[in-house]
């Protein structure tokens, strides 16, 4: 239990639980004070329950109960009056409630009442990150304020024990992962999206198997309970402050911070794309709204000339562009027309797979499907209308020269960067992603501060795999710092990209850091070297489950953080 001082006589938490009472035993603590009304949650002892078990510690429990911003003057009184017996005698006060910040909002007006200067009492809170200005304007009475806490008590920012900004998949399930080790903490998490999406699920969604309404929830369905959803969008950040600020000219406050916005797709990135796409045979699984386009074109096309494209790295799931191939080569090799339709995949890298160990596999539904690779060529221009697409050769034996290639169909994976509010940051390397260790994801110049997913420059693939081992990392991590214990939890770059190569059959690459394999299952059941029925199984029928109903609750199937000592050299 994380204890916090507001004064020699006084200590705040959130909630107290029978296993708490022999630690404020030893910190001194005669009096317990509840300031929360009890049955406000399932899983918080009464009041009545935690009497006989502090009594046999010597510990008095006294209850002063109220809602959120609902104490009254009588309370106020009786907690001041309280306080001041307790001072008078030497004694220590413990108060409580759900997150801590009801009895410090309480001790703040009792405090103000009895003549204690503004400063001093707004400053105590702040440093315990809470806010207590509307709890002492009704007492402030004739004390004079000095203009700097004036300023705070009209333009109070909301302060939280972790602020996360990202409500995608690493947001929400490292908020979960956090209220299983700890509940009670005061997390906000940061992000306008309405709507939540099983990005994994849009490659399926291309190529048949899913509809894209199968990939979609509305995020407030998905926010864990007690977590404060923050319907805006972050537009700086302020380590120096420990705040971020918010498009709508707020700010917030925070403990502890935790970066998870992912990345952003630049379809600006190219010419012509954003004009193009959704018609003229321009298409991406990387957009929601343009995957059921994909599979519109896959069985509309008869013959013709089909092109795959993927940028530089790094991009999320760095399969996923060659898994469009795939799956629509597979489409056509099943309907009996690829004989008719010329496939070419134009690659910016120099191979085809990452990890060597999964190429073998993946070469030869490439040579099934006489598809044509092309490394070392980025899609610089796409002209819709009059179907056409042009590459720029990365390659030194003609490195630089533009060549136009015409097209029926073109599937094209966007470049991708950080978010502007992250790479104009302190916080960013070079290139603009989240500067973080690659094992605690720490951010290397602020403890406080941690970086998860896709907008880190952690050496993984960006994979929702990834995440999913990621979010536990970050949790104990963040516990343990808050606690000033040292790190011990670890992650070792584990990524997955399962690799649809046809309808029923998936390559599933599962690797770490330097491309270590890392299987999840014994040879046996899914050899990820090889297509397996099992590996397309998991990827279709199990792990949409696992995401909505496990990973985005805090159940950490699969997950559970590496010893940190066993990675870091």
């Amino acid at each position: 239990m994380r204890l916090m001082i507001l004064s020699d006589t006084l200590t705040v938490s959130a909630q107290v639980q029978p296993k708490d009472l022999e630690q404020l035993r030893h910190e001194g603590v005669t009096t317990l004070v509840c300031n929360r009304p009890d049955a406000e949650s399932q899983d918080q002892p009464t009041v009545e329950e935690l009497t006989p078990l502090a009594l046999q510690l010597g510990i008095e429990i006294i209850s002063i109960p109220f809602r959120s911003g609902e104490q009254t003057p009588e309370q106020v009184t009786e907690f001041a009056e309280l306080l001041g017996r307790a001072e008078a005698a030497g004694k220590k006060v413990h108060a409580y409630c759900r997150t801590g910040n009801r009895s410090t909002c309480l001790w703040a007006a009792a405090s103000v009442s009895q003549g204690t200067p503004v400063d001093q009492v707004v400053a105590k809170a702040k440093d315990c990150g809470f806010d207590v200005a509307e709890s002492i304007k009704p007492y402030n009475g004739d004390i004079p304020m000095s203009a700097t806490v004036k300023t705070i008590v009209d333009n109070a920012v909301p302060s939280y024990d972790v602020v996360i900004v990202g409500a995608g998949s690493g947001g929400i399930a490292v908020a979960s992962s956090l209220l299983k080790r700890q509940g009670g903490l005061r997390i906000a998490l940061v992000d306008p999206a309405e709507k939540h999406y099983y990005q994994p699920g849009w490659t399926m969604v291309g190529g048949g198997v899913f509809s894209d309404t199968q990939t979609q929830r509305n995020t407030r369905e998905l926010i864990p309970q007690g977590v404060s959803w923050i319907k805006q969008s972050v537009v700086g950040l302020a380590p120096q402050d420990n705040t971020v600020q918010l498009d709508n000219g707020q700010s917030l406050h925070y403990q502890q911070l935790i970066v998870a916005p992912g990345l952003v797709l630049d379809w600006d990135g190219i010419k012509g794309l954003r004009e193009s796409l959704g018609k003229n045979g321009v298409t991406s699984n990387y957009s929601y709204k343009h995957a059921p386009y994909t599979w519109e074109l896959v069985k509309g096309l008869k013959k013709g000339r089909a092109i795959f494209t993927q940028p530089p790295m790094p991009i999320k799931c760095a399969g996923a562009p060659q898994k469009a191939l795939y799956l629509s080569a597979d489409h056509w090799f099943r309907s009996g027309v690829l004989e008719d339709i010329n496939i070419d995949f134009y690659n910016a890298g120099a191979v085809l797979f990452g990890v060597a160990a999964y190429v073998p596999a993946l070469q030869s539904y490439i040579d099934k499907y006489r598809a044509k690779l092309h490394f070392k060529y980025t899609l610089v221009e796409v002209d819709g209308e009059n179907r056409r697409a042009y590459f720029k050769s990365g390659d030194p034996a003609n490195e630089g020269e533009v060549i136009c290639e015409e097209f029926d169909m073109l599937h094209v994976c966007p470049p991708q960067k950080a978010p502007e509010f992250v790479a104009k940051s302190v916080l960013a390397d070079a290139a603009g992603w989240l500067d973080v260790d690659q094992f605690t994801l720490q951010q290397k110049q602020f403890a406080n501060i941690w970086g998860l997913g896709d907008v880190t420059n952690a050496p993984n693939a960006k994979t929702m795999a990834a995440v999913r081992k990621q979010a536990p990392v970050v949790a104990a991590n963040v516990i343990s710092a808050m606690h000033q214990r040292a790190l011990e939890a670890g992650y070792d770059g584990y990524g997955s990209c399962p690799l649809t190569v046809e309808r029923g059959k998936i390559v599933l690459a599962e690797f770490g850091y330097g491309g270590k394999l890392l299987p999840s299952f014994p040879l046996a059941l899914v050899d990820g070297t090889k297509a397996t029925r099992a590996a397309w199984i998991l990827k279709k029928d199990v792990l949409p489950s696992v995401y909505w109903h496990a990973m985005l609750k805090g159940r950490e199937w699969l997950a559970k953080p590496k010893e940190l000592k066993s990675l870091q050299p």
